[in-house]
């Protein structure tokens, strides 16, 4: 595997000693996977359990590569996450398993029967990268390629932001989400395959004409903005969703960070993405939730009634603090932030009777609305977007 890219995914694994954490309390019973929570007997072993293990163990053991879902940014994000566990782990069957699941849609000649319309049908476009660093073969090149070069002709607004998606509702709208689904893939992309030129520059232009036009003033983001002003939830002056709600958030604060870790260092939008990283970090200290260590999932009205605290996006701010921390783009301070959120998310996973990991209150795809809309959503059991996450935070914080 090529030495840099292998450093660029693993720098963060890299540590002495793993973190000890009180062990979580008793939980309540858990669901089903995606499914409100239900009867389900559970047990807790103690504080030392690798819960990355444990997770991914439990995820191959109930699908397939076969029926673990489509061509997914959902399932993309899980398989990153496991390939990260790989890495650590060396065992063999988690990369097997991303290679068959992704041999689902790339034939031998490195065709792929995606459109790539949308940036979420591009975030699984990282496996792509990671299969080729770890087989040499030439049909995933072949395939990321045409990920690659969708771009060049991708819709954007006047500022140069990619569109969420090319459908009429989502025309001329940025939301925090796509960044992610991108940029990321973009950086990697370019490191593999000697485009770093291109993909630094645009990954960087990215956060930055997002990060313009979502963040607020307390550092968190709006949801999306709407260039045209026509889409229901756009405020008419502003263009902005209403509410700041906590997966959008996460998913920025990952793309950051993740980007400026490719970005040289005499790069000239770097200053500008840490300081949007800085000031999101300020936000998020403010409105962590002193009693679990999560987040709300619409972030500044904690207070509010029906709101709740949920999981994947406090895994993706641990995450990205932690990670920022390590790497000199915040305050040291900021550790003691992402460790009261790791601890408030190991109170959400658990070991049913049958031996398998449940993550509890994760909220299932959510488009655009309005603070009802977001506190009535889902809060599902085992859902990809909260157990790529985990897998993402438990790589990074167990060992620091």
């Amino acid at each position: 595997m090529n030495a840099r890219f292998r450093g660029a995914l693993t720098a963060a694994l890299l540590a002495c000693a793993a973190l000890v954490l009180p062990g979580p309390p008793a939980a309540a019973a858990h669901p089903e996977p995606g499914t409100p929570a239900r009867q389900a007997a559970t047990t807790r072993p103690g504080a030392a359990t690798d819960w990355s293990v444990a997770l991914t163990d439990s995820t191959l053991a109930r699908y397939t590569p076969a029926t673990i879902g489509g061509w997914s940014y959902p399932v993309g994000l899980y398989l990153y996450g496991q390939y990260l566990v790989y890495l650590r782990t060396h065992q063999q069957r988690y990369l097997d398993y991303l290679k068959e699941y992704v041999d689902r849609f790339v034939d031998d000649a490195g065709n792929i029967g995606q459109g790539f319309n949308s940036l979420d049908s591009m975030q699984a476009g990282r496996l792509l990268v990671i299969l080729h660093h770890e087989t040499g073969a030439d049909r995933y090149r072949i395939a990321a390629h045409k990920i690659r070069k969708r771009l060049d002709s991708y819709p954007r607004t006047a500022d140069g932001g990619f569109w969420h998606a090319t459908t009429s509702s989502r025309a001329h709208q940025l939301w925090g989400d796509g960044v992610y689904m991108v940029t990321p893939f973009l950086v990697e992309y370019g490191r593999e395959f000697g485009d770093t030129q291109y993909v630094d520059d645009e990954a960087a232009r990215q956060l930055d004409v997002y990060g313009t036009h979502l963040q607020s003033p307390n550092g968190l983001l709006r949801h999306a903005y709407d260039e045209s002003g026509t889409a229901g939830w756009a405020d008419p002056k502003t263009g902005q969703a209403p509410e700041q709600w906590c997966r959008a958030v996460g998913w920025y604060a990952m793309a950051d960070v993740d980007v400026l870790d490719a970005l040289p260092a005499g790069h000239p939008r770097r200053a500008r993405l840490t300081g949007i990283l800085r000031k999101l970090a300020a936000g998020l200290e403010r409105t962590q939730d002193p009693a679990t260590g999560r987040w709300f999932q619409v972030m500044d009205k904690g207070d509010r009634p029906g709101n709740w605290t949920e999981t994947s996006c406090t895994s993706m701010f641990a995450f990205a603090l932690s990670r920022g921390v390590q790497q000199g783009y915040l305050d040291p301070h900021y550790t003691k932030v992402a460790q009261r959120a790791y601890a408030g998310v190991l109170h959400s996973i658990s070991l049913g009777a049958d031996g398998r990991t449940n993550l509890t209150g994760i909220t299932v795809g959510t488009n655009v609305g309005d603070y009802a809309y977001y506190i009535d959503r889902t809060r599902a059991t085992n859902d990809f977007h909260g157990l790529g996450a985990f897998l993402i935070m438990s790589e990074q914080l167990r060992a620091r």
